[in-house]
Parts: C-alpha cells; sequence; structure tokens
C-alpha cells in the first residue's frame, strides 16, 4: 500500500469520526430543546394545559380543567390580596386580569371572563367566573367568591354551576339576613332551540346555597325585576307539533314573587307567542 492511499484512508476515516461526532452533538442538542420546560408564567401554563382539551369529550376533562381552574383562583386570590384596600370597588380590574390570565387561548379553545363586586357586611365580595369550552358544546364553568375584609383576602366559595352552558349574574334585593343572593344563569345549545338553566344562590358569609332552580327551559328567557322573576319558555313536544302543523306553539310564562326565602311562584300559565 501506497503512503499516498495509507493518508487517504487515514483521512477519511477523521471525516467519519467527525460526522458522527458533530451527528450525535446535534442529537444532544435537539434532545435538550425538546426537553425544555414550558414558560413559567400563568397564560403559557394555561393555554399549554388547555391544548390538551382538544378532541376530549366533557367526562374526560376534569383533570385538564381543575389544574386550569386551580391555576386561575390561585392566581385571583394572590392578585386580590396585593390591591390598594383605598381604591374604589370595580369589576373592571379583575375582569382585566382574568382576560389577560387566558390571553393566550386561540380557536377552538375559549375563556368567556364573567366577574362581580360587591359590597357586603363591611367586607367586599369578588365573584371570579369564566366559562372554558373547546367546541360549541363541551364547555365547563367555574364560580368562585372571595371575600375581602381588613386587608385579608380568602376564597370563601366555589361552585360549577351546570356544565354546557355560559355564565351570567343577576342580583336580588337582599333579604333581612343580609345575605347575598344572586341568580347564575346560561343557556347551552340544544337541537333546535337553546335550553336556559338559572339557580338562585344565597351567600351567608360561609358557603353558597342554592334556593331555587329552573333547568333546561326550553329557548328560555329569564328576567329580573325589583320584586319578582321571570322565565318565559317554550314546551318541546308542543313546539315539535306546532312547526310541522306551520303553526305557532303556545308560550309560557312562569312568575316568581321575590321573597325573604328565595322565590315564590306566583302562576305559570301560557301567553301569546
Amino acid at each position: 500500500m501506497s503512503y499516498q492511499t495509507k493518508v487517504s484512508r487515514i483521512l477519511r476515516a477523521v471525516s467519519l469520526v467527525m460526522a458522527i461526532i458533530a451527528l450525535g452533538a446535534g442529537v444532544a442538542h435537539a434532545r435538550k430543546k425538546k426537553a425544555a420546560p414550558p414558560p413559567a408564567d400563568l397564560p403559557h401554563k394555561i393555554n399549554n394545559l388547555a391544548t390538551r382539551l382538544n378532541g376530549l369529550a366533557l367526562d374526560e376533562s376534569g383533570p385538564t380543567t381543575g389544574t386550569i381552574e386551580k391555576l386561575v383562583l390561585d392566581h385571583m386570590q394572590e392578585w386580590l390580596s396585593a390591591q390598594d384596600p383605598r381604591a374604589a370597588p370595580s369589576d373592571v380590574p379583575p375582569r382585566r386580569e382574568l382576560e389577560a390570565a387566558f390571553g393566550l387561548l386561540h380557536y377552538p379553545i375559549f375563556a368567556w371572563p364573567r366577574t362581580f363586586v360587591r359590597s357586603w357586611k363591611g367586607a367586599t365580595l369578588t365573584g371570579i367566573g369564566y366559562t372554558l369550552g373547546w367546541t360549541d358544546y363541551e364547555r365547563v364553568n367555574v364560580v368562585a367568591v372571595f371575600e375581602t375584609a381588613e386587608g385579608n383576602t380568602r376564597l370563601a366559595a366555589v361552585t360549577h354551576f351546570v356544565p354546557r352552558t355560559d355564565l351570567n349574574y343577576e342580583f336580588l334585593p337582599a333579604p333581612p339576613s343580609g345575605d347575598l343572593r344572586f341568580i347564575v344563569w346560561g343557556t347551552r345549545l340544544g337541537r333546535s332551540q337553546p335550553r336556559l338553566t338559572a339557580i338562585l344562590y344565597d351567600y351567608d358569609g360561609q358557603s353558597l346555597k342554592p334556593l331555587w332552580r329552573d333547568v333546561d327551559a326550553y329557548d328560555g328567557k329569564i328576567e329580573v325585576g325589583p320584586q319578582t322573576v321571570t322565565v318565559r319558555y317554550l314546551r318541546e313536544d308542543e313546539y315539535v307539533q306546532a312547526v310541522q302543523r306551520g303553526e305557532k306553539p303556545s308560550r309560557y310564562e312562569a312568575l316568581y314573587q321575590i321573597t325573604p326565602q328565595g322565590l315564590q311562584l306566583v302562576h305559570d300559565h301560557d301567553i301569546p307567542f
């Protein structure tokens, strides 16, 4: 074997070794890059978790939505604790903070914040609520009440209302006990008409207690006045039969009187469509 041939083989061997080393370094770098932890800030954490909801049925979503709920409520308690107690009560700052927490979500995942602030027995009650959805039908919601008094904020109560609906609040006059009373209501999609669910909650400083509920009112509409609550709705079987005949269905109205005990039915009868 000539001297030049030996040198050529040695150079090829060195080149092969260098290529293997470079490839190994590249793979190691790729693995290191892939294993890097997600960003630590809250919107990124929530978004990273929420992407797991794609394709999940509602009854499979609990672990993920529960983790998101804990992140959100823990953050909001910390945020509320840091607020200036001399500031005028307003639901705008907590709503903006909640919107920022969900700020990185994108279609098909969405979150609709719903907040309220009420003065109550020398304290301030802040409602932190949201609907988290990943399809038009698969949705969960949360309503948490935080109580702030003498500079301290605590999570006083949490409820999850009902799944697959959006979230709205209507407040009732305080009863003689001074409890906070409000109706949480929302609608969900139905086969032909939306369904209304409404629950009246009482907060006594310890927990949220449901005093009245109306579940899945067909094409339901709710109206809260100073002394009454009205629910207007259709009956599904009558609606289907009327549509088949080309007629207008009967519409019904349930009128409730607001009482210290909750809501008392006054009448429930048909009205013009």
